[in-house]
């Protein structure tokens, strides 16, 4: 072969290798170009969280919170795959997704699978009637009938909370034939909606939903509903998973997630027309089935997922471990109804699976410890405060009562004693532990007297702890509120307690740490 063809064949391999890159590249090279032009341009990092249609997760797929999340320089994608829920757990293992929300009982039950990839940050809602078991009136009339008949069929989705639904009735109301694993009452379908299709065709007696199929259900003549989670307590409780890795690697992205969701979710308390809005947009239903799917979930709260899930609380404040109860009293039923011949916990160690950091953090220092609030000031090692009106006062949450010794007055006046200056200044260093809540001091008088005179004299004292506060310990004026009830909120006596003593612990001043309800 002589050198003019070898030349040109090289020519020829070099052109179409070119071509071919310049084909490829083209597509990278024009996605690069528009985010470089454009607002895209500001995002920095995609956050995928595997999802299903349940209602409870429109706030963290909303527009609100993917606005929020772009101006903090993420880009938040919601990705439904039809309550595919072993799927799921895969691709967050893989690393397909960073996020990833689920029922506990599918977590165990699916997460096993895969070495359970994902720890949970976050109780999103418990079901409080959103999950339920409907059926044809003229068919089943009750619960009671499914012990002594089996001509009936089921449509509910594997993995689900349907089935765990299932699950529970069959443990905790002794149903026989719902703990046959393979009985011909058994009918799978993808998803609530299909579900809810089998019982309109006629083809199931039974269909377990979720909304807003639950609402559509029983819009049908002659569906009623057997049992819904309204008449259940954490029976089914959805959360949400960060992968391992990501947490690992990403934890300020993982913060940023859940702040904006709690943001979220006080924007949507405060402006209920604009979450009708997404539910009806989410769930394509109309205005008169909105309040029936929204009462069907109990959203958590920043201070309930602290206190009443993940056990963390203020001074002065209860708690409950309830994830933990969940987990465990989960883990039996799965046990109990057949799925797992053992508890699937691994090393039967529930703190495994949940990592309370980020609730903590935020707990601890506050919604947008860094943000600018218009008109705020900034509390020294603390979070910035705006003032706020008397009716924003009223609304915020208590956290916990400050423990603290008696501070005392010199009597019947509302200058502080000593000992009592003592007492204070020991509990403003405590203070400094919790910079970012906001502080009620409330003053307090005993029952004898004048109702007004009491009353004045109880807030003179609450006024003089908290000029104390501002002038000796630097805390700022905003950040604390002075009110006084006089004697109208007494103490309960104790058992056996005495007249003298009982009067003598009623002149107090509390003070209450409190916060917005995010």
């Amino acid at each position: 072969m002589n050198r003019n063809v070898i030349g040109f064949l090289v020519l020829v391999v070099v052109g179409t290798a070119a071509l071919l890159g310049v084909y490829y590249a083209m597509p990278y090279l024009t996605s690069v170009t528009q985010k470089d032009t454009s607002d895209a341009g500001a995002v920095g990092t995609t956050l995928r969280i595997g999802v299903d249609n349940w209602v409870g997760y429109v706030p963290l797929c909303s527009k609100e919170l993917r606005r929020q999340m772009r101006v903090a320089g993420y880009l938040v994608q919601c990705e439904d795959d039809n309550a595919d829920t072993p799927a799921r757990m895969k691709r967050l293992r893989e690393g397909n997704l960073e996020f990833a929300v689920a029922t506990v009982d599918s977590l165990l039950l699916n997460g096993v699978r895969e070495k359970f990839p994902g720890t949970i940050v976050l109780v999103i809602d418990e079901s409080s009637g959103g999950d339920a078991i409907v059926a044809r009136a003229a068919k089943i009339a009750s619960l009671q009938e499914l012990k002594s008949r089996s001509d009936f069929k089921i449509a509910f989705t594997p993995g689900s909370p349907s089935e765990h639904l299932l699950k529970s009735v069959a443990v905790h109301f002794d149903v026989p034939a719902l703990r046959e694993r393979n009985g011909a009452w058994r009918v799978p379908v993808r998803g609530s909606s299909d579900a809810l299709k089998q019982l309109q065709s006629g083809k199931v007696d039974i269909a377990v939903l979720w909304e807003p199929d639950v609402s559509r259900a029983l819009a049908i003549k002659g569906v009623h509903k057997l049992l819904g989670t309204d008449q259940t307590k954490r029976l089914i409780v959805d959360v949400l998973l960060v992968s391992r890795e990501f947490s690992r690697t990403n934890g300020p992205a993982v913060r940023q997630l859940l702040e904006s969701y709690f943001r979220t979710l006080k924007h949507f308390r405060d402006n209920p027309a604009a979450l009708a809005d997404e539910v009806k947009q989410a769930a394509r239903v109309d205005e008169a089935q909105v309040t029936a799917i929204l009462g069907g979930v109990r959203w958590a709260t920043l201070e309930e997922n602290a206190r009443e899930w993940f056990g963390l609380a203020a001074p002065g404040g209860n708690s409950s471990e309830g994830l933990i109860d969940v987990l465990e009293s989960t883990a039996r039923i799965l046990v109990d109804s057949g799925d797992m011949r053992e508890n699937p916990i691994p090393e039967r160690d529930p703190y495994r699976l949940q990592h309370r950091l980020y609730v903590e953090d935020l707990f601890k220092t506050g919604i947008g410890a860094t943000a600018e609030a218009p008109g705020a000031t900034k509390q020294a090692g603390g979070r910035k405060f705006a003032a706020l009106t008397a009716a924003q006062w009223e609304a915020l949450r208590e956290i916990g009562t400050l423990k603290a010794r008696p501070i005392t007055f010199q009597s019947g006046a509302s200058e502080l004693s000593v000992e009592g200056r003592t007492e204070l200044d020991a509990a403003a260093q405590n203070l400094r532990h919790y910079p970012n809540f906001r502080i009620v001091i409330r003053g307090h008088t005993g029952t004898r007297g004048e109702l007004e005179s009491n009353r004045q004299l109880s807030l003179e004292r609450a006024d003089t702890i908290k000029r104390h506060l501002m002038i000796t310990h630097g805390i700022d004026e905003v950040r604390l509120r002075a009110v006084g009830y006089g004697g109208e909120r007494p103490l309960s006596r104790l058992e056996g307690e005495s007249d003298r003593a009982y009067e003598y612990r009623l002149p107090r001043v509390e003070l209450h740490m409190v916060t917005e309800g995010f």
